[in-house]
């Protein structure tokens, strides 16, 4: 039995409702996998388990960009643009987390009203719970149960903090980067590192007195991108100009990742691509596991304190601390 917000429900249940496309039970899906709760932990895996086979079938794309350049708004009309496609759209927004409560702060239901009132659409906010880049820990379990529950796409969204954005592209097929017009000088000061992850980049609010300046970012961003090496072989990474406010640009957005997935596809890159997520999943969860782990140990507790008063105090170095804990616990030096 799992236990949540006060209601039992069996994981066969539960998955059975997921797989049916139950919203309720896919809304409960998510927070049991979400629970830090220990005695979640099983049900969740069971429930994973069962449903792993059902996933996999639908685009992940990730969409990142500094706040302001109007994430929700282009993905609001975006997914609008696809269920009239006859898709069904399923949006993991990922809040930044209140350092009090830990809960989301900005709560992206608010800001995506006529796509979340949309039955053939889902969108869970998730706290970020300060993790970097701004992905929920469980995002990637998460995109397991709404693939599950039959949606076609998906898109994580992530805060936009410009923290560690592989975090996001670690985890999706493709990765849109969504910057507003300016070009020149705002060339500096987007990273490279993030333009080389991007498989699309999209100028957004490319619409009045912003269209010209739209357009020179375009050609700025595209110039850029030549000189970079694309991520994969198959595909180098486009500028496309949106307006969301218009809902121009969308239908070429759409096209572009219909033709970016059918190129990866063709070589078998994409299922490549999974496989090495998939193991890339294997080794974070095993860290971050392993801390949890020794967070939970009664040795590591009392011993942890001491090590870090003398490395806030110099009297060691970070790495040194953490090899002499680490020895002492398992015995052996590492």
């Amino acid at each position: 039995m799992a236990t949540e917000s006060g209601l039992q429900v069996k994981q066969e249940d539960l998955a059975a409702g997921v797989l049916a496309g139950n919203r309720r039970a896919l809304a409960r899906a998510i927070t049991l996998v979400e629970s830090r709760n220990p005695a979640h932990q099983p049900a969740a895996d069971a429930l994973l388990s069962s449903l792993l086979p059902a996933s996999g079938r639908a685009i992940r794309l990730g969409i990142t960009g500094t706040p302001g350049v109007g994430k929700s708004s282009f993905i609001e009309r975006f997914g609008m643009f696809l269920l009239d496609q006859g898709l069904r759209v399923a949006v993991l927004a990922i809040d930044p987390s209140s350092s009090l409560s830990g809960g989301s702060i900005l709560g992206d239901k608010t800001r995506m009203e006529t796509l979340s009132r949309d039955i053939r659409a889902f969108i869970r906010p998730s706290p970020s719970a300060g993790s970097l880049g701004g992905v929920a820990r469980r995002t990637r379990e998460a995109m397991v149960l709404v693939e599950a529950a039959g949606f076609d796409v998906v898109l994580v969204e992530t805060v936009g903090v410009g923290q560690s954005e592989t975090t996001v592209a670690e985890m999706v097929d493709m990765f849109l980067l969504l910057l507003a017009p300016g070009g020149g000088d705002d060339l500096q000061g987007i990273k490279r590192g993030i333009m080389e992850l991007a498989d699309l980049v999209i100028v957004n609010k490319a619409d009045g007195d912003l269209l010209k300046a739209a357009r020179l970012a375009q050609s700025d961003y595209r110039a850029a991108l030549h000189l970079m090496r694309p991520r994969h072989p198959e595909w180098r990474a486009r500028v496309e100009l949106v307006s969301s406010l218009r809902g121009e640009g969308i239908a070429e957005t759409w096209a572009a990742i219909s033709e970016f997935r059918a190129a990866l596809e063709a070589t078998g890159a994409l299922a490549a691509q999974r496989q090495k997520q998939a193991r890339g999943w294997l080794n974070r969860e095993l860290q971050d596991g392993l801390w949890d782990w020794l967070r939970a140990d009664a040795a590591v507790a009392r011993a942890l304190p001491e090590l870090e008063t003398a490395v806030g105090a110099g009297a060691i170095t970070p790495a040194a601390a953490a090899r002499r804990l680490l020895a002492e616990r398992f015995g052996r030096s590492l």
